[in-house]
């Protein structure tokens, strides 16, 4: 028998009784531990796009049962189309978020008005029960590759190093999360370990993944962006791990900007670089990264850095004057030539189209 998952408080998404859900908003932490009561779609795809929910597998959670909501007040097929497509339009660089919609609309179009409501928030329930069982079992296979790492450790004291990028713990799926998974596995094994945690700019989701280690008292080191290459260089990291948005069907990757030029340097130091995903981010009509979209995001992301005052207040300061062009893309593409092994919950395999399809059979074409 699999062991239980984790109670509903340490989750980042759970429904309500009264037919709502409830998150923990992102956008509060670290400093706050705030939990936002959504109870409509225009709620849901708020939250999405202002990133209070944020994380490919959560997007995707989130979203259905957004849809869901949208189908308590009216479940025709036009309802179901509008509500598909207002949620889709969100964040698109993200698949989880298309393949939890494309589901439920392949579970709901079949049946009559009157049902549909009830049946899509228990394909939205059996969706974050799944997507929590995958993260598990990405632990479990991350931590076949981390083990041998800590094993043939020559450090003085042993320690495993191992280096992340952005947040994909569970506040980034529903629980356990992606590129975490293997981390807390290692840790809850007994293993000695610290982790390199990079702050991730412009959003600083590297704060997010710092105050989920702290509260599981996993050590480790806060550092800027531009500090990885020399640690890296250094040998002081013995993998880097990180989650992902969208991998193509040639084992290209999307990730938080930031993400190549960690696998250049992982590359050029010898140091192995895991992408850690569920199959439901695996977009095998993608042929490569070239066709994944990259969401560019608002300016004001750079121009502005938020935080608190000296009173403990949030507050907001602008650090880039408002008329100063910027470029602010969310993602950037991992080739997969770069890439040592993508961890999904079915094992591991290379980050190429044969490795994919060796873990995923189904998908080859006939």
């Amino acid at each position: 028998m699999e062991p239980p998952l984790h109670p509903a408080p340490a989750r980042s998404l759970r429904p309500t009784p009264d037919g709502a859900i409830e998150i923990i908003d992102q956008t509060a932490l670290p400093h706050t531990l705030r939990m936002t009561r959504l109870a409509s779609l225009e709620d849901v795809a708020r939250a999405i796009r202002d990133m209070r929910v944020r994380g490919a597998p959560l997007i995707g959670i989130a979203a259905a049962y957004g849809l869901a909501l949208a189908l308590a007040a009216r479940d025709d097929d036009a309802a179901l189309d509008a509500a598909v497509a207002a949620l889709a339009a969100t964040r698109p660089t993200a698949v989880n978020l298309r393949w939890a919609l494309e589901r439920l609309r392949m579970r709901l179009a079949p049946l009559s008005a009157g049902m549909r409501a009830a049946v899509a928030w228990r394909e939205a329930g059996a969706i974050a029960e799944e997507d929590a069982g995958r993260c598990r079992r990405i632990g479990e296979h991350g931590l076949a590759l981390l083990s041998p790492l800590a094993a043939g450790n020559d450090r003085p004291a042993g320690r495993l190093e191992v280096m992340t990028h952005c947040n994909a713990g569970w506040l980034a799926a529903v629980d356990f999360g992606t590129a975490l998974a293997p981390i807390y596995a290692a840790f809850d094994a007994g293993i000695d370990l610290h982790v390199w945690v990079s702050e991730t700019r412009p959003r600083s989701q590297g704060l997010l993944t710092a105050w989920e280690l702290k509260q599981r008292g996993v050590p480790h080191t806060l550092i800027a962006d531009n500090a990885a290459g020399t640690l890296l260089a250094q040998g002081r990291a013995d993998a880097v791990i990180v989650g992902a948005d969208r991998v193509a069907a040639n084992g290209d990757v999307a990730n938080k900007v930031g993400t190549y030029l960690k696998a250049l340097a992982a590359r050029d130091s010898n140091v192995p670089f895991f992408v850690a995903a569920p199959s439901s981010t695996i977009d095998f009509a993608c042929p490569d990264g070239g066709a994944i979209p990259i969401e560019e995001r608002d300016g004001d992301e750079l121009r502005v850095a938020g935080g608190l005052d000296a009173g403990g207040r949030p507050a907001a300061v602008r650090t880039i004057p408002v008329d100063e062009a910027v470029f602010n893309p969310a993602f950037d593409i991992t080739p997969g030539r770069l890439i040592d092994a993508i961890i999904t919950e079915r094992g591991h395999c290379p980050a190429t189209a044969a490795g994919l399809r060796m873990l995923h059979p189904e998908t080859s074409r006939a």
